[in-house]
């Protein structure tokens, strides 16, 4: 089967390998179908990535087909569409006894800390796929992004009288504005970024949106009349935007950070203190807000068509990522095989 390795940073390369034949009892082989590009698959590729080694086969945020299962998988059947969990937790430390999977004290991710999707075929664990009557494979891959944010909303308790601000406009503040909209909040974007604030606002993502300058703290005040945000929800793995990030909190304010960066976060304990304020991070998500994502999305209540302003061939990933990590217009590529 055909599979593209990043061998190292910035170096790819495509080979044919031994398609998966034996399944464990518990298993499923899936032919990959569509692949969402990640921030993750860019970092890595630029070496920028924690918690990575190479030689590594990207792709976690999957579109897949049933093609075999093992004896013991009842969850699917052949032939069945299915958004892939790529979160291989142990289900046996203490964080998964406490239903925190995701922070599971072994965790393995597809792509990420073992071979991910960008090859033909794949064997994934059968409770690892979410099965789809009506979605098709590309908006299963987008399944993953989308939990995301889910999972930092449901952290940062969002509630319809919150002012909220999301600090990144790429995919994944992208899927945090999905489900802050989605409770009934207003929130504002800010991004340096003027294509990506533009399509926020165009698609209704957003109620206002803030472009990243020396006036920032002063345009957050004028999209909320005045008042600093009770949530902030900081999407840019920058460490300059999550320092900056801690400054927009009204009091009693909750601060979550989504994405992460190689380094220490450090705070002026007595503004924390005087604000009375809550840091959290939010890592990956749960199997719950998959399946709560593919309803919402089957029923049109959650819609990330519009997403997607690059599509790429599988022949040529190794030739335009790089290049996509550079074009302002980026919103979500997607790798198709067809």
């Amino acid at each position: 089967m055909k599979t593209l390795t990043l061998l190292q940073p910035e170096s790819f390369a495509y080979s044919d390998t031994e398609k998966p034949s034996s399944l464990l009892p518990n298993e499923v082989l899936v032919k990959v179908h569509k692949i969402g590009i990640c921030g993750t698959d860019y970092h890595a590729f630029w070496g920028r990535q924690p918690f990575f080694q190479y030689p590594r086969i990207l792709g976690h945020e999957l579109g897949v087909e049933v093609i075999a299962i093992g004896s013991e998988v009842t969850e699917v059947t052949i032939g069945q569409k299915c958004a892939v969990e790529p979160y291989l937790n142990c289900g046996e430390c203490w964080a998964c006894e406490r239903d925190l999977g995701n922070c599971c004290e072994n965790l393995q991710v597809m792509g990420v800390h073992t071979d991910g999707g960008m090859r033909e075929y794949i064997k994934v664990p059968a409770h690892k796929l979410h099965v789809s009557e009506k979605l098709n494979y590309e908006q299963l891959a987008l399944v993953e992004t989308l939990g995301i944010g889910a999972h930092a909303v449901e952290r940062a308790n969002v509630q319809s009288n919150d002012l909220v601000l999301v600090v990144g406009a790429g995919p994944i503040g992208l899927s945090v504005l999905e489900f802050v909209k989605l409770r009934g909040a207003k929130v504002a974007v800010v991004d340096r970024n003027t294509q990506r604030l533009d399509f926020c606002l165009d698609h209704k993502k957003a109620d206002a949106s803030i472009v990243a300058n020396d006036q920032t703290i002063e345009q957050i005040l004028e999209v909320f009349g005045g008042k600093m945000p009770t949530v902030v929800l900081d999407a840019t793995g920058s460490p300059a935007s999550m320092h900056q990030s801690f400054n927009y909190l009204a009091a009693g304010g909750r601060l979550v950070f989504v994405g992460l960066y190689q380094g220490d976060y450090q705070f002026n304990d007595p503004s924390f203190h005087k604000r009375e304020l809550t840091i959290m991070g939010s890592r990956n998500s749960k199997p719950n807000n998959f399946k709560e994502i593919i309803a919402a999305m089957e029923t049109g209540e959650l819609s990330v068509d519009s997403w997607i302003s690059h599509r790429i061939t599988f022949e040529e990933v190794a030739e335009q990522l790089p290049k996509l990590y550079t074009e302002p217009s980026l919103v979500k590529a997607v790798i198709s095989w067809e």
